[in-house]
Formats: C-alpha cells, sequence, structure tokens
C-alpha cells in the first residue's frame, strides 16, 4: 500500500480546492494515484470546487465569537458580495467563527479538521462551494485569550465587511470594550501603543520627516522640535491609546479606557479582502451570474 504524505495531500488540495481531509481521504481510497484521487472527488460532487479553484474570492464576511476566555476572528470570502449578503453563507461564518472560539486550533489545517455537525469545516466549505455556486475560501483567523479580569469587544461595521476584536484588562464591561472596538473598525490604528512601533520604522518616518523640514527651508536649529512635533502627530496617528477617541475627541482613546478603569491591551481588525485582489463586476452581471 501506498504512504499518503503530506506533499502528495498539498498536491491534491491545490489541484482540487478541497480540504485537506477529503484529499487524504481520497488519496487513501484510491491508493495513492493522483488521477483517481481527482476523478473520485469529482464523482462525490466536488468538481465544482475544483473548477473554481483559480477565481478570485475577495468578497465575504468576516465574524467573531466568544467562549468564555477565549475569542476568535475569522474571515471567509466568496467570489461576490451578492453571495455575501445570502444568509446561508452568513450562518456558515458564524458557526465557523464559534467553532474556531470552541477548539483553539493551532493553525489552519487544524481549522480546516474541526468536527462539524455535518462533517469538517473543510469538507462543510466544499458543500457550500457546491450549494452556493462560487468559490467560498477561508483566508484566515486569530484566537485570542483573556483573564477573568479583562472583557472581550466585538464589533461588526457593514454586517462583517469589518469586524474586530478587542481586549481590555481592568473591567469586564463588554461595552467598554466594544466601544473600542468601534474605534478600531473607524479609525484602523496599526499598534496598540509607541512601544509596539519597530526602531526602524521610527528612524525611517524620522529621516523623512527631517528632510521635509530641510526642504522647506526651514533654520537647522528649529528642525528638531519641529520633526518632535510631527513625530507625536504619527505616532498619535498609528497608535490606538493615543488617537482622540471617536466618539469624544477631546480624550484619547487611553483616557477613553482609564476613565472606566481599564486599559487597552490589544485588538485584531479584519478588514475583508484587504491585500486581495478584486474583480470589477457591476451589479446586474453579478445577479445574472447568479442565476446562470
Amino acid at each position: 500500500m501506498t504512504k499518503i504524505n503530506a506533499t502528495m495531500v498539498k498536491e491534491l488540495r491545490d489541484r482540487t480546492g478541497v480540504g485537506m481531509m477529503d484529499a487524504k481521504r481520497a488519496l487513501v481510497e484510491v491508493d495513492g494515484d493522483m488521477d483517481k484521487a481527482i476523478d473520485l472527488l469529482r464523482e462525490k460532487g466536488m468538481a465544482k470546487a475544483d473548477k473554481k479553484n483559480d477565481r478570485i474570492a475577495a468578497e465575504g464576511l468576516a465574524n467573531v465569537a466568544v467562549n468564555g476566555n477565549v475569542a476568535a476572528i475569522v474571515e471567509i470570502n466568496s467570489e461576490t458580495d451578492f453571495v455575501a449578503k445570502n444568509e446561508k453563507f452568513q450562518k456558515l461564518v458564524a458557526d465557523v467563527a464559534q467553532l474556531v472560539a470552541d477548539n483553539k486550533p493551532a493553525d489552519m489545517d487544524a481549522a480546516m479538521a474541526i468536527t462539524t455537525p455535518t462533517g469538517t469545516i473543510a469538507s462543510d466549505l466544499v458543500e457550500a462551494n457546491t450549494v452556493i455556486g462560487e468559490k467560498i475560501s477561508f483566508r484566515r483567523f486569530e484566537i485570542v485569550e483573556k483573564q477573568d479580569n479583562a472583557a472581550f469587544g466585538a464589533y461588526l461595521h457593514m454586517g462583517g465587511k469589518i469586524a474586530v476584536l478587542s481586549l481590555i484588562d481592568g473591567t469586564t464591561d463588554e461595552e467598554v470594550a466594544k466601544d473600542i472596538a468601534m474605534h478600531v473598525a473607524a479609525i484602523n490604528p496599526r499598534y496598540v501603543t509607541k512601544d509596539q512601533v519597530s526602531t526602524e520604522e521610527l528612524e525611517r518616518e524620522k529621516k523623512v520627516l527631517t528632510e521635509q523640514a530641510l526642504n522647506e527651508g526651514k533654520p537647522a536649529n528649529i528642525v528638531d522640535k519641529m520633526v518632535a512635533g510631527r513625530m507625536h502627530k504619527f505616532l498619535a496617528e498609528v497608535c490606538l491609546v493615543d488617537q482622540p477617541f471617536v466618539k469624544d475627541p477631546d480624550m484619547t482613546v487611553e483616557k477613553y479606557a482609564a476613565s472606566k478603569n481599564a486599559t487597552v491591551k490589544g485588538f485584531v481588525r479584519f478588514e475583508v479582502g484587504e491585500g486581495l485582489e478584486k474583480r470589477e463586476e457591476n451589479f446586474a452581471d453579478e445577479v445574472m451570474s447568479q442565476m446562470k
């Protein structure tokens, strides 16, 4: 009997778009014959997923789920925004988020292998490919854990086009954490505090600002003061705690949290499709493609 290795499973996954466990089972069933494994997956109704493997899935939804002191944020992509508005797709995303929070998988392979009422997350996604008629991709997830004297904040913008999971310490008030999550959704900070900004980035920004000041013809004796002021503004733009709080711009996020006896510990922000190529398609074409 042929030994099924990870390289073979990866090749079959790449060629068909099916999940890891489905690929492995197919290879085992046909004793490692790649072509027969592909045929077997087609016979089992997974051919649609195969045909869609090279199509762009850059729409979709993100969601957040909590299980006690564990929270998960996930992003699942579809090809069109039309499908993202489908109730079955929305339920799929919410269910996957909860399963990830409940099981705390170490990586995407482990996440795809999580058992569901109808199989695994991987097989459920393949089924969604077939039923919905579009490529459905589980793109990413992140797990956050907290202590008892802390709170998660979950916020979904536009139903999940942007999802934020925030973590605060010092209070269990979820509304405070949600307020901060809403701020993160709106302003999109890159860091929590300036301590997280790398020395390289700080030096690069300082160099650029110094050159800008010199090019403006400012006297050398005031350039340092100008750069210091502009660096302060730069850090306020990219660091969450230094930003004017979106609900009350007269105070920073840090001061708002402190007024509630809280400290901001972290956040995760998923914006659907960020970093992915999106195809151009108008709504009429989208509807026609669904009807077909």
